[in-house]
């Protein structure tokens, strides 16, 4: 049965992606609405099969595939409840494909790390503030990119894109701001969380990420203080906010994926 649901997840993962892509190729292409209501109820089949994922055997698989396979179904439940709100249609078909991708790939790829979360409620609201901070920040990462994509069609196309199915260039750099500053106030959180909770967070387990979390956090300050202070925009804030979601991303998974994959 779990892998019926991880499977039907991806297939309407990927459906959707193909939907919302279509809707660009073709100017009569499927609709949003088909698009969303798929990755509706993919988000249903992901999250059933990631509870048994999880929480199938003693204690929880918080394998490295697992944990990308969580990230990736709550960025997708960001964006699908903020789809009519905010401009992010350009984005979903990456997000809907990486979630597909994120499935099967922790449905495929037989790696277990089992931890005993309950046992540690500082160490629940440490990982929940670090997971919701991670997502926060892809998205503003996500943001950045449709940005810079925004930026070049100006360059190129200029009034021309006026017309287009694009959203304004200033309300997606006030979007993109906003999550910078919500994800770097719960990376804060997150990180004081973990000082507080584990019994040493430079220890030999827990001082590369903790090392890598610090500069991805400095980096988001300095962006956040320049945009404040000195205005920035454009270049400087999309290239600081890629070193910051790699520095993260290489303090979230990259001990994991080389202990579990590699090892």
């Amino acid at each position: 049965m779990n892998t019926l649901f991880a499977i039907s997840a991806a297939l309407l993962y990927a459906l959707a992606a193909a939907v919302l892509i279509g809707k660009f190729v073709h100017q009569d292409g499927p609709n949003k609405k088909l698009g969303l209501s798929l990755a509706s109820v993919g988000v249903i089949a992901h999250i059933a099969y990631l509870t048994n994922a999880i929480m199938g055997a003693p204690g929880q698989d918080m394998s490295v595939t697992n944990v990308l396979s969580l990230v990736s179904w709550i960025i997708t439940v960001s964006m699908l409840l903020f789809a009519r709100a905010i401009p992010n249609l350009i984005l979903l078909p990456v997000v809907f494909s990486f979630a597909s991708f994120s499935v099967l790939v922790s449905k495929f790829i037989p790696v277990s790390y089992i931890m005993h979360i309950e046992l540690q409620p500082g160490l629940v609201i440490h990982i929940s503030l670090s997971l919701f901070a991670y997502c926060t920040l892809v998205i503003a990462f996500l943001y950045a990119l449709q940005m810079s994509y925004i930026t070049y069609r100006l360059k190129e196309k200029g009034a021309a894109l006026l017309h287009s199915s694009l959203p304004p260039l200033m309300l997606v750099e006030g979007i993109l701001f906003k999550l910078l500053l919500a994800g770097t106030t719960l990376l804060t959180v997150s990180l004081l969380s973990g000082f507080l909770f584990l019994d040493d967070m430079f220890s030999k387990a827990y001082a590369h990420k903790t090392a890598l979390s610090i500069a991805a956090l400095v980096v988001f300050v300095i962006l956040l203080a320049g945009q404040k202070i000195k205005g920035w925009r454009g270049k400087q804030v999309i290239v600081l906010t890629i070193v910051g979601v790699i520095l993260l991303s290489l303090a979230y998974f990259g001990s994991k994926l080389v202990r579990e994959l590699i090892l």
